[in-house]
Formats: C-alpha cells, sequence, structure tokens
C-alpha cells in the first residue's frame, strides 16, 4: 500500500471554540469509527473492536485500566481513545523497502510524528550502516548477528542499555529482564521512570509495595473518590463509566486540576440510552481548579483539618487504633502539619479556604475514601511528598486495607505496571535476583542500573554506547529533546524493536537498526502452536490476551522470538537457558514466572480462568512490608511553585485526539482546539499582564536554575481558564522545554508538570481563526 501522504505540521491552521463541558456519547463513537475506518477495511475494524478487552480476545493496548470481571463486560469494552489505538495498530498502510529507498533517515526526521506514524505498519528488518544516508533491508539472521555482535564488543555490559516500553506484556518483559541480568547489566531503563516512578518511591517507603490497592468494586462502593492531577476523559476514558458507578451507588467524588477537563465535569455513556440522548452524569460533586504543584499543600491543609477536627470531638475523626496499632511516626508527622500556614496555603493551591473546609465536611461525612491520581502529582520536584501526604491522609481514618478505600495511581499504558512485576526496573529488590539467580543458575548483577533520566546522561557522555528500545519512542517520551538526540547519536549503536514509524527511528547510533514485531492484536504462531500472552492491569488483575489479526507481514517476529533469538547468539555457552524452548512454548515461560515471582503460583492454570487472576495485596491485609512492619506517616516540607516576575509555570500534556507520544488528529476536542498542536494555553489575566494577545505567536523559553535556556518556536497563545501564573502545553512537542536535570526528588522523573517559561512574541505568520476563545 502507499504511503500516507496527508497533512504534516506545516499546515496548522488554528481555530479554537469553547472548551466542552462533557466527554463521549455519540460523538466519541463517531470519530472512533472514522478513525478505525481510515485505517482499514469494515471487516478487519470489526473484528478489532468486537475482539478487544474480551476474555477470549486481546487486551487493548492503550491504557490500564482494569475490565469488569467476565459476564459483566459490554460486547464493546472500549472507548474512543481505545478503539483509535487499536485501529492505529490494525492498519492496513505499510512501511516497505521501498518507503525508506525513498525518504532518507535526515528527511524523516524533519517530518512530524503525525506523519510518521500515519505511514503504518514496520513489515521487515532495516539496517541503516555507518556513513549510510538511508536504511536498507536486511535479514534478520544477519540484523541479530549486528546487534549481537555489538553487545559482545563493549568493554563492559554496562555500556548497553535496555529501554522498554509498557506495551510489552509479561511473558517477553520477564525473558527480556533475564537475558539483560544474564548478559551482566541491570541498565533496565523503562517508561515508568518519566511517569509513576514518583508513585513507586512513596508507595514503597509508606506502604511497603509501589501497587495501588484497590479494585473496580472498592471504587463502585466508595463514599468519596479524589481524582487529582488525572484527566480520565482523554487518558483512561472507561474510568468514567467506574465513576458513574460510583454515583449511581450514592458516592461522591472530588476532582482536583488545573483545567476543568471534560470529563471531569459530565460524563454521556456511549452504551446506554442517557448517554446519547440524555444529558448524561454529573462526575464531579466539587471541582478544585487547583494552581500547578499545589497538591501537597491542599492534602497538608485537609489533614491540618482533620487533627483540628479530632481536637475539637476526641476519639470521633481519627481512627485511633488503626493509627497505633497499624502505622509508625503519627507524633513527628502531627508536629508538623500543626505548622502549617493558611496563607501558604491559599497562595500555593489558588483555592479559597471555603472550598477546602468544603472538602474536609466531605471528608468527615464519608466512611471509606479512595485517591486516584496520574502525571499531575507525579511529574513535580515534590511529587514523591505529595504522593506521601496523599497517604497520611488517608491513614489519619483508616482508608488503607479496608473496602472501597485506598490508594490508586492511574497507570498510562496498558502493561507498564505488569513489566515491573517481571523485573523491569534497574533496581529490582534483591530477593528477586536471588530467586532469578536460583532458577537459572547464575549469579545475577547487584549493581543498580541505570534509569531513563541517567541512560541519557551516559550515552552523552560516553558511559552508555549501546541502546536496545524494546517498543516505545524514546526520543519522543523523555524530556530535554535537544540533549536526548545527541545521546543517542553519540551511541555506537541504536536498535529499536517496533510496530510502527516514530522519530526514535530517525535518530540514529553510528549504526542502527528497526527489529519489527508483532502488535498486541497480531495472531502469535510458534513451532508450539497458537500463543498467547498476558498483561497486569493498574488493579493487579492479570489476564490472557491473544492476538486474533493476520500479522502485518510475513517478516516479522514476536517479541519472545526476538530476545530469545538474540539472547542465544549473546550469550553462547553461558547461563543454561532453554530459549529456543521458550520461544516455540510461551507456557514454559509462564512455568518459570511462576517459580520466580510473588503471586504467581500455578501461572499457566490459573491464568486460562476466565478473567485471569487478581495478585495478592499484603496491604490489603494491613501487612506493611516497610522496615518497621507498618505503615509510615511522614513529615514532609512545604513546597510552592514560585515563577520570577514576567514568566509563567507551564505544565506538558495530551491532547485528546493522542495516545503517548502520538497524536491521531491535529485537534484537541474537548478542549476546543482545531487545526493545530503548536498551542498555549494561558488565563486570560496573565495575557493581560503579560502584554500578549489572544491567537498572537510566541516561543516558548524555559529558564533553568543554570541559566540556561531551552526554546521551542511557533506557539499560538489560546486564552483559556487555566489558573492565574498557570499554562499548558502539549508533548512532545515541548519536552524539549523540560531541562536534563530538572527531576522530582527521590525518584529522578522529569518535572514535565512545573517547567519555569516566558513567552517572547515571535514573528507572526499565519493568523489563527477564533471562532470562539476560551478564557
Amino acid at each position: 500500500m502507499r504511503d500516507f501522504n496527508g497533512p504534516d505540521e506545516d499546515e496548522d491552521e488554528l481555530s479554537v471554540t469553547a472548551p466542552k463541558t462533557w466527554a463521549t456519547g455519540a460523538p466519541a463513537v463517531v470519530h472512533a469509527l472514522q478513525y478505525a475506518l481510515g485505517q482499514t477495511s469494515p471487516k478487519r475494524t470489526a473484528l478489532t473492536l468486537l475482539n478487544i478487552n474480551q476474555a477470549k480476545g486481546f487486551d487493548c493496548p492503550g491504557c490500564a485500566w482494569p475490565e469488569p470481571a467476565p459476564g459483566k463486560r459490554h460486547r464493546n469494552e472500549y472507548c474512543e481513545n481505545g478503539a483509535k489505538h487499536i485501529s492505529d495498530e490494525a492498519t492496513s498502510r505499510r512501511v516497505t523497502a521501498e518507503f525508506f529507498r525513498r525518504y532518507s533517515v535526515d528527511e524523516l526526521s524533519r517530518k512530524s510524528d503525525y506523519w510518521l506514524n500515519q505511514q503504518g505498519r514496520l513489515t521487515e528488518p532495516m539496517v541503516l550502516r555507518e556513513g549510510a544516508t538511508h536504511y536498507e533491508p536486511i535479514g534478520w539472521d544477519e540484523a541479530l548477528d549486528v546487534l549481537a555482535g555489538e553487545l559482545r564488543a563493549l568493554d563492559h555490559p554496562d555500556e548497553a542499555l535496555f529501554y522498554t516500553s509498557g506495551r510489552l506484556a509479561n511473558e517477553p518483559a520477564f525473558l527480556l529482564q533475564l537475558f539483560v541480568r544474564a548478559f551482566g547489566t541491570n541498565n533496565l531503563p523503562d517508561c515508568s521512570n518519566m511517569c509513576h516512578e514518583s508513585s513507586g518511591s512513596a508507595l514503597n517507603e509508606t506502604l511497603g509495595i509501589g501497587k495501588g490497592n484497590v479494585s473496580l468494586d472498592d471504587l463502585y462502593n466508595a463514599d468519596l473518590i479524589f481524582v487529582v492531577g488525572q484527566n480520565p476523559g482523554t487518558n483512561h476514558p472507561r474510568m468514567l463509566s467506574a465513576l458513574e458507578e460510583t454515583k449511581r451507588r450514592g458516592g461522591h467524588i472530588v476532582a482536583v486540576n488545573p483545567l476543568p477537563e471534560a470529563g471531569l465535569l459530565r460524563f454521556k455513556h456511549p452504551q446506554k440510552a442517557r448517554g446519547i440522548v440524555g444529558r448524561g452524569t454529573d462526575i464531579a460533586d466539587q471541582f478544585l481548579q487547583i494552581r500547578l504543584g499545589g497538591d501537597l499543600a491542599l492534602f497538608q491543609a485537609l489533614n491540618l483539618l482533620l487533627l483540628e477536627a479530632e481536637d475539637k470531638e476526641p476519639g470521633t475523626v481519627l481512627d485511633r487504633d488503626f493509627i497505633e496499632s497499624h502505622t509508625t511516626g503519627y507524633d513527628a508527622f502531627a508536629e508538623h502539619i500543626r505548622e502549617t500556614s493558611w496563607d501558604a496555603v491559599l497562595e500555593a493551591t489558588g483555592l479559597s479556604r471555603d472550598e477546602i473546609e468544603q472538602v474536609h465536611e466531605r471528608v468527615l461525612a464519608s466512611r471509606s475514601v479512595i485517591v486516584c491520581w496520574a502525571m499531575g502529582l507525579t511529574q513535580h520536584k515534590h511529587g514523591v511528598p505529595t504522593i506521601r501526604e496523599i497517604v497520611n491522609f488517608l491513614l489519619l481514618r483508616g482508608n488503607i486495607g479496608r473496602p472501597g478505600a485506598g490508594v490508586c495511581p492511574v497507570r498510562g499504558h496498558s502493561n507498564v505496571q505488569g513489566d515491573r512485576t517481571m523485573g523491569i526496573w534497574e533496581r529490582m529488590p534483591q530477593p528477586f535476583l536471588d530467586r532469578l539467580g536460583r532458577e537459572f543458575r547464575f549469579t545475577a548483577p547487584t549493581k543498580h542500573g541505570l534509569d531513563s533520566v541517567d541512560s541519557i546522561r551516559a550515552m552523552l557522555d560516553g558511559r552508555a554506547k549501546l541502546f536496545v528500545g524494546v517498543a516505545g519512542n524514546f526520543v519522543r517520551a523523555t524530556p530535554d529533546s535537544d540533549a536526548t538526540e545527541r545521546a543517542l547519536r553519540n551511541c555506537r549503536l541504536t536498535a529499536h524493536i517496533s510496530t510502527k514509524l516514530n522519530r526514535s527511528h530517525a535518530v540514529c547510533g553510528r549504526t542502527a537498526l528497526i527489529l519489527p514485531t508483532l502488535g498486541r492484536s497480531d495472531r502469535d504462531v510458534q513451532a508450539g502452536g497458537e500463543q498467547f500472552m498476558t498483561v497486569e492491569d493498574s488493579m493487579s488483575e492479570v489476564h490472557a490476551t491473544r492476538g486474533r489479526l493476520a500479522p502485518a507481514s510475513a517478516h516479522l517476529l514476536s517479541e519472545v522470538s526476538i530476545i530469545s533469538r538474540l539472547a542465544r547468539k549473546v550469550l553462547g555457552s553461558g547461563p543454561d537457558i532453554p530459549w529456543a524452548e521458550f520461544e516455540a512454548d510461551y507456557d514454559l515461560v509462564r512455568d518459570r514466572i511462576a517459580r520466580v515471582v510473588d503471586g504467581f503460583e500455578d501461572f499457566n492454570e490459573r491464568v486460562r480462568c476466565p478473567g485471569g487472576i487478581r495478585l495478592p495485596n499484603p496491604v490489603n491485609e494491613r501487612v506493611f512490608r516497610t522496615p518497621a512492619g507498618k505503615a509510615v506517616l511522614t513529615v514532609n516540607d512545604f513546597t510552592m511553585l514560585r515563577a520570577p516576575e514576567g514568566h509563567l509555570v507551564l505544565q506538558t500534556l495530551r491532547s485528546h485526539d493522542q495516545w503517548n507520544t502520538i497524536p491521531y488528529a491535529m485537534d484537541d476536542r474537548y478542549r476546543g482546539i482545531k487545526g493545530s498542536r503548536r498551542v498555549v494555553l494561558v488565563n486570560r489575566g496573565d495575557l493581560a499582564d503579560l502584554g500578549l494577545d489572544d491567537g498572537g505567536l510566541v516561543d516558548l523559553v524555559s529558564v533553568w536554575t543554570d541559566g540556561s535556556e531551552r526554546r521551542a518556536e511557533g506557539f499560538r497563545v489560546v486564552a483559556y481558564p487555566t489558573p492565574r501564573g498557570s499554562a499548558a502545553a502539549y508533548y512532545p512537542e515541548t519536552n524539549v522545554l523540560v531541562p536534563l536535570d530538572s527531576v522530582a526528588d527521590i525518584s529522578n522523573t522529569p518535572t514535565s508538570k512545573s517547567v519555569i517559561v516566558r513567552l517572547e512574541p515571535a514573528a507572526d505568520r499565519t493568523p489563527a481563526r477564533h471562532e470562539h476563545v476560551a478564557g
């Protein structure tokens, strides 16, 4: 099929209408079907959509939101963005050798993310040889020989990096970390480093496990749910149906977010009559439009109010029995919180005291409380303290380890949590490494490896010489885009195991490989017959996923095959690991997972049950695997983001028509943005103070403590209901503004939600059309 020649970002024509006040409904169905039918045939679309998220089908490769139990699922158990995502993978468009003969790497590097993705599925291995300008075809055996030869030629295994995206299923993830550790390194950076690493750091420290502890039933039955720093209408749309069920059963929802996102306001369920012809369901009972980074201050204020309420009526507010039996650190925590300044809280949050006290009253009226959050909390310098303060808030009233209550970090990618469970982490605990070594008769390395940010530093200074990306789009997922690109170009070899073309393929080491693989929806047939794999969702449920579509090309290999064949070439007579048997029969991989990974006993038998298995979480038994053996109440210093005069605090975010780094259109339907992604959303009052015009063209310039500046050119200003002092713009276009050294304390997560910027007027070229300007 001929390559896609649709619009590129140079053809932007911005128009702006009022932001939507509700999400989903019939328009979501229409947009999903339009996108699907634009990618492939009606028959293939039907086969795809009828199998997605079904017990005998394949898991959506989009977000990690769980499905209801089998028997309670809708026949169309997917959302608009899930349908787009799977249609994007199931596309009939193909990237062939002729395409790479036509376009040089330099030409590809100047194409937009949208254009690159729209070219379609990769179909055969390609190599960019040293000094060449174009990729050329290469056979699988030779391609893996090239990669294996470069790996064996390194002076030390730590000179290699193996990056992983959440698209990878459990079985290849387990084999990848096994191969990497048998090779001799723990350099296993992954996409978690850029998103929920702050969650894992905070939860491991306070509760003894880096995962959430709630289920869908807990959400349905909670009295009160906080949705903080999260936009479920775009990033996890099926979460809205769970929140609707919470409301139906009498629960309440508090939304805390800098932007008034449509999905947090009202939801029209597309699979129910009231969602098509009716008004739908109001989601947030109370919406707190908080300033960027103000969430720590908010929860400290709520904790202060709880302590003061307990002082007035001792024994009626705090769960004293739970605190005394199951927590440690209360006295130091309480002493610190009583020093909280209301003036500082109100300045940091941009909220009124009355708004916060209304939330407090809701908390007092609720026996069971859940707090959900996403990157709006994790991607700040103080992301870890913020999440620790949320844990404090829940512990005070015993809202940990009982039904309808707990912590709910909402993961943004299908199996990102499962990959971590399987060992994709540069700092896996020693007991895991010991079990892995015993099972496969080798000594796993114990030295901590490099995370994503430190991997970029290592490539820049020459300590890392070889980069392997297993799924994902490293160049566009990481901060400080210019530095990241310099880092990869400094490598001897870069290799990417991918389904589709992305910018990472155009940012190459001296030699580069593209190794095309099967997608989640593709049928996987090996020597042992048709195979299935497994994934873990955001609520620790593990279930099977089986591809149903004919693969995009006869030349594709599964990730299990690629990893197994590479391992045999690299390790040779190393550890006696049955790589060929693993490639032939994935049951054999699951047998080994069952012996190495906690909670996976009898894995093969249990995961074949409809709906799969739910992994045990000791927190739900009020067992806390911290050094103290109890949940830890922590002391977190107050932090407030302050921008210098003439500057704003910028958050990077997704548009609605986007998944991770890849836009599916140049629009953001819910925010009223059409025809362009190079926009910056700014409060109308801030525009007046800065002397800027709505619709004007500006460059975004980020400033860093070392005096350095980073620039993103040619953005349209859009007056928008953001908090004063706060701005927003889409990533990956604005990743260039995030300094490599601007990271969260403890977790090392890039601070993509708190970038200090100034807006410099730029030479105007094409005026925007403003049908209605939001503000």
